[in-house]
């Protein structure tokens, strides 16, 4: 219950550990796809060396940079059209930005 009875109910533990692992899957899944999209674009198929080479390295830095600046931004506009249409919720999509 919430205070004197006043504002949203307090989530249960069982709510709470269910978001969080909600959240997990949604990062995990995140997590794949850019590294399938970013060694992709930047790794060539036929390994020529055991490390990465420096354009590989920039080249997947870039990458992983895009990728995190388009994720927030669409973070941000479906958070907007969200509030926007008032519907609840809270905190950030994914756990990042503020």
């Amino acid at each position: 219950m919430s205070f004197l009875g006043f504002g949203r109910p307090q989530p249960t533990s069982e709510e709470k550990i269910s978001a969080v692992q909600a959240e997990m899957k949604l990062l995990t899944q995140m997590h794949d796809r850019l590294t399938k999209a970013c060694a992709k674009k930047c790794v060539p198929n036929d390994y020529r060396e055991a490390e990465l080479n420096k354009g590989e390295s920039v080249c997947l830095d870039r990458c992983a940079a895009k990728f995190f600046d388009v994720h927030m931004k669409v973070s941000e506009l479906l958070q907007q059209e969200m509030q926007q249409k008032g519907v609840g919720g809270g905190g950030s999509a994914f756990g990042f930005g503020g």
